[in-house]
């Protein structure tokens, strides 16, 4: 990409030109805005350093104003960098409000400026690398959509995309799935796909929580029961097992399923048989097993709770979710998806406030605390946005507009490689973005994870006031 300097001074482009070459940039000229445009149209431009003024005599920077919105219109994420003199100062800073990158005085610091072009010129790069990635991301999940049945599952990051591709590839099998994760993350929904995308789609499914189920109740609740097996029992008691027969079985918190029922639902998983409470006469079953838990069933064999040839015998393909923390991306679509559900036909939005605070939630009740704070905000706003109180999330009342606070950044020789100037790169685009950080990655054209990351490794830190 190219630097394109924007000045009416022969003797000005000239010596920025040869700077920019100096330092290995390659540099276009142009003398005025027409020229400029039809350059911005033509080449490949990574970013604009242009004056302020054009016309000799002219210092009121309306003419910088005018030439940054038409580029802004021919190219909305193209950098621009304004050069003004104390006369166009005001201007200048008008323009950083909607969208320049920076603006530097006369007479310039080279180091400075050369500086400020190779971050601009990066950041581009990486920003038109990560728009590729998005879009290729959506064409996958669009084609994903298209082919398969996903229940209605929201979802934009790249980890569930590609957990839910395992899914569908494996629901045709005729093998146990065991599917982990915490609580609140999804799973009963994906449990859903592996059921709608399998040759049993138009069978039963047949949900249970089997880690609620007291022993004296489980045989009964599983495998049915006859008539008068015990007391009160009028008539024949279907089993879950025998409800589901030809589809699938969801068997959720299996981690808690006493050793007795552990035992119990072996027998039935290596013969296929059971018989109901009450009888004698064996029958035999044609069900797939999709089971759940929260629990780590690793740690739980090891310490003697879990049986490990049940474990083998549920856990033949794994499907891991991932807490809502660790998929950001998916905050926000998850998110519009309960409002529109929730909000009827009233004319209710997110606040920019409201949906950082939910960017920056650690959501340790994962997916379905996040539709219960977006039911609760819909019932209690009274106003045509949602504000971050009506979340009710902790640090919901902090300052939407944090402040910056710097410290030495760690002095690990692996920390000390950063390009100078990305800090006040960083450092610019979070105050642009009211210290949202997915927003200034956004920007940035950085993954929220790397973001804090590269704040991490900078020393810069957000402090939030509470009002």
């Amino acid at each position: 990409m190219k630097v394109l300097v924007v000045d009416d001074q022969d003797a000005v482009r000239t010596a920025l030109q040869l700077l920019f070459d100096i330092n290995g940039l390659e540099c276009l000229a142009a003398s005025g805005p027409e020229e400029a445009l039809e350059l911005v149209r033509r080449e490949d431009i990574g970013v604009v350093i242009q004056d302020m003024n054009f016309t000799r005599d002219r210092t009121s920077g309306d003419e910088g104003k005018t030439l940054f919105r038409n580029i802004k219109e021919l190219d909305p994420d193209l950098p621009v960098v304004l050069v003004t003199a104390w006369t166009s100062l005001e201007s200048a800073v008008e323009l950083v409000k909607e969208g320049a990158a920076d603006y530097i005085k006369k007479p310039w610091d080279d180091a400075k400026l050369v500086l400020t072009a190779k971050n601009l010129l990066a950041l581009r790069t990486a920003k038109g690398e990560n728009y590729v990635h998005r879009a290729r991301d959506a064409r996958a999940r669009s084609d994903l959509e298209t082919r398969f049945d996903l229940r209605g599952l929201v979802f934009r990051s790249r980890a569930v995309h590609e957990l839910v591709s395992l899914a569908v590839h494996v629901a045709p099998a005729e093998v146990p799935v065991l599917i982990t994760g915490p609580n609140g993350s999804g799973k009963e929904k994906l449990a859903e796909i592996v059921q709608a995308n399998s040759r049993r789609k138009a069978k039963p499914f047949v949900r249970v929580n089997a880690g609620a189920l007291p022993d004296q109740l489980l045989e009964a609740e599983l495998f049915g029961a006859e008539a008068g097996a015990y007391t009160g029992l009028a008539k024949l008691r279907v089993g879950r097992f025998e409800a589901a027969h030809g589809g699938t079985l969801f068997l959720d918190e299996i981690g808690n399923l006493s050793p007795a029922g552990q035992m119990r639902l072996l027998r039935v998983l290596q013969t296929g048989e059971f018989e109901r409470l009450g009888s004698s006469t064996t029958r035999k079953i044609d069900v797939r097993i999709v089971s759940a838990t929260n629990a780590d069933l690793k740690r739980e064999i090891a310490s003697g709770r879990f049986r490990e040839d049940l474990y083998f015998r549920l856990n033949v393909i794994e499907l891991a979710l991932p807490p809502l923390r660790a998929r950001s991306e998916d905050v926000a679509p998850l998110a519009s998806y309960f409002l529109e559900r929730q909000r009827g036909d009233r004319e209710l939005q997110l606040s920019p406030a409201a949906l950082a605070a939910l960017e920056h939630h650690d959501w340790p009740g994962n997916v379905r605390e996040l539709e219960n704070r977006i039911t609760r905000a819909c019932l209690v706003c009274t106003q045509p946005e949602i504000q971050p109180a009506h979340l009710d999330l902790d640090g919901a009342t902090a300052s939407a507009t944090p402040t910056l606070q710097s410290r030495p950044p760690p002095s690990s020789p692996a920390r000390e490689s950063a390009p100078p100037g990305e800090r006040e790169a960083l450092e610019a685009a979070l105050v642009r973005a009211g210290g949202v950080v997915a927003r200034a990655a956004a920007e940035l054209g950085l993954s929220r994870q790397a973001m804090y990351r590269r704040m991490e490794r900078l020393g810069i830190e957000l402090e939030r006031r509470i009002r």
